[in-house]
């Protein structure tokens, strides 16, 4: 299902890390926006071209043999365009070969921006402001077509402007919140270059969503696939008030859920949101299957087959559900895509990588261009209690990939038990609307300790929790050292088979918030 949206920006990546801050920086402006690679068929956008165009940074050099190259189509659509870095390079270069070269002092990290004229991109910007700046090339002989609008001690071209065209580049990045004037910049792009309204909220999106599923769907019928999350919620929720009783949700219990999540979550549905869904306990079939496998895209593509089988056996003698909802968001679809050159794969979710190639159902995915906290949003509109919003995300392969290793009963009741202590202290101590996710995971360490005057050798549980607005980025959280003391003391001496617990530090990137 394709949401219309009457005002939209296209960004095409060239590789950036920062290319998901673009999307973020004009979202936050209820601007609608799409990420695709720089290399994209453009001709089906001309039903709807975009009203703007960003080309975002990377990490090449133009004038490498195989460089990403400008796709020339953008140019025939005559609409605002704005170019980060290698995308302002990509410019210069496509009317001026030989106009970019290697810098002979690279700039990375804060630069002062001298402002040298007041366009439209840099308007109500003070005159010198902080900038930052990631870039070994730089422009050198600026075509004749541009004029040049600020620079920087070691950059003399850091913005420039078309002098025909509404065309600007700059060669900073203003989506990172380091360049103290990014969001201005971005937002003179927005409304004094493209001159958009800025109305995409979460009140516009549920009623072109909810036109979108009554047309798609028709008479049809559609089943649901509820995860006890957010997102699968929100999406039952929509389709429930689009479709009414065209809808019927199923919540499955695969084995791999958290302590008593399947008998709570499913009481809610019924109770507070009237969702029209049925329980069913699959999960000797999911746990056989994941019998021995390690690998984690094993792990989830039998968790993503075996949900589809659950689902067509659960309807196989109603032939008028045609459709598979679920809740498939933007970043899942952003980290499934693997670019030709520009951004690799980081896995599989289950969402969009999970799930087998031929299915008797069609997908139907009304919250795949949103982020986590817009999702939330639409939840808070959609009058869904806040209490269920606030909710951890939980990944549909669940528990299967927080035990790295093959999975079993054994292991799973371990880490219900630990999880369950983990997320419960965070709420007795009012930290855990503080933290964006946490969760326990059981490694496959064994270690040496000691419980009373005996030896042990059990297993090590891992404790994350970061901080994040989106799952895009996140940092880990820094939870109070006496809570933490409290967590593991707690889990050494309740949860049989551990006598280990450790606290992950890392941050997203490098690492990703899950562990697999």
């Amino acid at each position: 299902m394709k949401t219309r949206h009457h005002e939209w920006i296209l960004i095409l990546d060239y590789g950036s890390q920062y290319t998901q801050l673009i999307a973020r920086r004009l979202r936050e402006q209820n601007v609608y926006c799409e990420i695709h690679p720089f290399n994209k068929d453009l001709g089906p956008m001309d039903k709807q071209p975009p009203d703007g165009i960003i080309l975002s940074g990377g990490p090449r050099s133009v004038n490498e043999e195989d460089a990403p190259e400008l796709n020339e189509k953008i140019f025939e659509w005559d609409v605002p365009i704005l170019g980060i870095c290698y995308g302002l390079q990509l410019l210069a270069h496509r009317e001026h070969p030989g106009s970019v070269e290697e810098a002979d002092k690279r700039e990375f990290g804060r630069a002062e921006l001298i402002i040298d004229d007041d366009s439209d991109l840099l308007k109500d910007i003070p005159a010198e402001t902080v900038v930052w700046m990631s870039h070994s090339d730089q422009i050198i002989d600026l075509p004749s077509s541009f004029e040049v609008i600020g620079h920087t001690v070691n950059a003399e071209t850091a913005a420039v402007r078309h002098s025909d065209k509404p065309i600007f580049g700059v060669q900073f990045h203003p989506e990172v919140i380091h360049t103290v004037y990014g969001k201005k910049i971005m937002e003179n792009f927005i409304l004094e270059i493209c001159g958009l309204h800025c109305d995409w909220t979460a009140e516009s999106f549920i009623e072109e969503t909810l036109e979108g599923i009554r047309e798609t769907v028709g008479d049809r019928k559609v089943l649901a696939a509820l995860s006890g999350g957010v997102d699968s919620t929100v999406v039952a929720t929509l389709m429930h008030k689009a479709i009414g009783d065209q809808l019927q949700c199923i919540f499955v219990d695969n084995g791999l859920l958290r302590k008593n999540e399947f008998e709570d979550v499913l009481h809610l549905y019924k109770r507070d949101l009237h969702l029209p869904v049925k329980g069913i306990d699959a999960s000797d079939l999911f746990l056989e299957r994941l019998e021995g496998v390690f690998d984690p895209e094993k792990k989830r593509k039998i968790v993503g087959n075996t949900f589809i089988d659950v689902f067509d056996e659960a309807i196989e003698h109603d032939k008028e559900v045609k459709f598979l909802a679920q809740g498939t968001l933007y970043p899942d679809v952003i980290e499934s895509i693997s670019f030709k050159g520009p951004s690799a794969t980081i896995k599989s979710h289950h969402n969009v990588g999970g799930l087998p190639e031929e299915m008797n159902l069609d997908l139907i995915e009304p919250v795949r261009e949103l982020f986590k906290d817009e999702v939330r949003r639409v939840g808070v509109a959609l009058g869904i209690p806040q209490h269920f919003l606030k909710r951890h995300p939980f990944p549909g392969p669940g528990l299967g990939i927080r035990i790295i290793s093959d999975v079993d009963r054994e292991k799973l009741d371990m880490l219900r038990e630990a999880d369950h202590i983990f997320i419960n202290e965070l709420r007795e101590q009012n930290l855990y609307d503080e933290v964006w996710q946490a969760f326990a995971v059981l490694l496959p360490i064994q270690t040496v300790g000691v419980m009373g005057d005996e030896r042990t050798y059990e297993y090590t549980v891992g404790l994350r929790a970061v901080t994040s607005v989106d799952g895009m980025t996140a940092d880990w959280a820094h939870l109070p050292h006496p809570f933490l003391s409290k967590v593991s003391n707690r889990i050494i001496n309740e949860v049989r088979g551990i006598n280990r617990v450790v606290y992950d530090v890392s941050s997203k990137p490098p690492s990703t918030i899950e562990w697999e």
